[in-house]
């Protein structure tokens, strides 16, 4: 056991200095929309995302009086807390452990997006399910806390309604096929307290907005091409990996062969976790395993369909992230009962932790010291209303080279480009300037330009 407790010492340390190295320091086009609506409160403005996040966001930002320090100081306590609520409640500390060396709790808690704490409550949901199908908690107990998280995903992600409709699946199915079923009368109590709560909430959004969850504001795909449906069915079948999921955003051959090679591995891997499951079935409870599938599907395909219907970004690890979790939590879960030896499942997420780390790290660069710059310069652009990147044409282009094979290639990441620094970082500075992906607004003199914002 105390190798994994150095290994979650490891993980906070990991999770807390990451983001410092990158340029923008984890903070993307959505973080300043979350930041915006977090600034607007408690001005209710949009409800293109619902107010869970930013509200928290919000609270930690009295504290720190900084909006980076806000959803830093956010992600690092939701790490800290879920390690040592893993610990003292004794609840599968090693499995818990060993979910932040994977892909989706990582890109998730290393970044400002409302992934970080959807995942931190969905976590907290597999707890109060787990607990109550293996009766360890009584009904009340479950009912409280599972309806109050299952409501707070809601609030956190619009998606978390996929979960809700998920369980509410697996429900009607055990009703069906185990009328004997325990839990039965406790998830059917859960789905509709729950459901009552998201209701209210819905409601809520359009007598105050107009619409249910700023359906109006997404619009229609961009690009409806054969290329970008291949792509997203490739990352559907990612979900399944724990560890892999790197996904280039060229089209070319070459980036859609090695997408391909993903896949296969996917697929490997797939029949092993079958094989895995049909040999230790019979040691542990399957229903909630059963669950969790169920969720993950649901959760995964629904997604897909969304991403047909309106503009959403395309199926990869953080929009999976959290059907992703399920099946890696579930894996581990089957993987440890009846094992001998965790010595490779220990040391292969050490690999990929430490992977992980140094593949987000790939363009090393000083945030604090980015974020210095910018923030000597933003008092003169008070006036400002609008943040627009007019340097996105402006590529930075990182070239590799494989010394074993004697071969290079240069690769354009999203996240180096000096207009996306500057945007970030502004926006990040005073959210009250609001970021525009499009140069729409006819006053030009309202607009802040990163070309106006000097990052050398």
């Amino acid at each position: 056991m105390k190798k994994y407790i150095y290994l979650a010492i490891i993980v906070v340390i990991v999770y807390c200095f990451q983001s410092f190295f990158l340029a923008a320091g984890g903070i993307g086009a959505d973080s300043l929309s979350y930041f915006g609506i977090a600034s607007d409160l408690p001005n209710l403005v949009t409800n293109l995302f619902p107010l869970g996040f930013p509200a928290l966001i919000k609270f930690c930002h009295f504290i720190f009086q900084d909006y980076f320090w806000a959803s830093k100081m956010l992600n690092i306590s939701m790490v800290i807390s879920m390690l040592l609520f893993s610990y003292f409640k004794q609840f599968y500390f090693r499995e818990t452990v060993l979910l932040f060396t994977g892909k989706s709790i990582f890109f998730a808690l290393n970044i400002v997006s409302s992934e970080g704490p959807f995942l931190f409550l969905l976590y907290f949901l597999f707890y109060f399910l787990h607990e109550r199908f293996h009766d360890k908690i009584k009904s009340g107990t479950f009912l409280l806390g599972a309806s109050l998280i299952m409501f707070l995903l809601f609030t956190v992600r619009y998606s978390g309604i996929y979960i809700y409709l998920a369980i509410g699946l697996f429900w009607m199915v055990m009703v069906i096929k185990r009328k004997a079923f325990a839990p039965n009368f406790d998830l059917f109590r859960f789905l509709v307290f729950s459901g009552i709560g998201i209701a209210a909430y819905l409601c809520f959004n359009f007598l105050t907005f107009g619409s249910y969850t700023g359906e109006h504001l997404r619009g229609a795909p961009t690009q409806y091409q054969t290329v970008y449906i291949y792509r997203n069915l490739l990352g559907m079948a990612n979900v399944i990996d724990p560890f892999i999921g790197l996904k280039p955003s060229s089209n070319s051959f070459t980036s859609l062969a090695f997408q391909v090679l993903i896949l296969i591995v996917d697929l490997v891997l797939l029949g092993y976790l079958i094989k895995l499951y049909q040999r230790r079935k019979n040691l542990f409870t399957r229903e909630f395993h059963h669950l969790l599938w169920v969720i993950a599907g649901i959760y995964t395909v629904a997604l897909f369909i969304s991403g047909i219907f309106q503009q959403i970004e395309e199926m990869n690890v953080r929009m999976l992230a959290a059907a992703n979790l399920c099946l890696f939590f579930s894996f581990l879960l089957i993987y440890f009962k009846g094992l001998k030896s965790d010595r490779l499942i220990f040391r292969l997420s050490c690999f990929f932790l430490g992977f992980l780390t140094f593949y987000s790290l790939k363009s090393p660069a000083n945030y604090l010291e980015n974020k210095a710059k910018i923030v000597e310069q933003m008092p003169k652009f008070k006036s400002k209303k609008y943040l627009y990147d007019n340097e996105h044409n402006q590529k930075i282009t990182a070239t590799y080279y494989f010394p074993v094979l004697e071969k290079s290639f240069s690769y354009q990441h999203t996240n180096s480009q000096k207009g996306f620094i500057k945007q970030s970082i502004a926006g990040t500075v005073n959210p009250q300037i609001k970021w525009l992906k499009y140069d729409t607004v006819p006053d030009k003199s309202s607009i802040l330009y990163t070309s106006e914002l000097v990052l050398k």
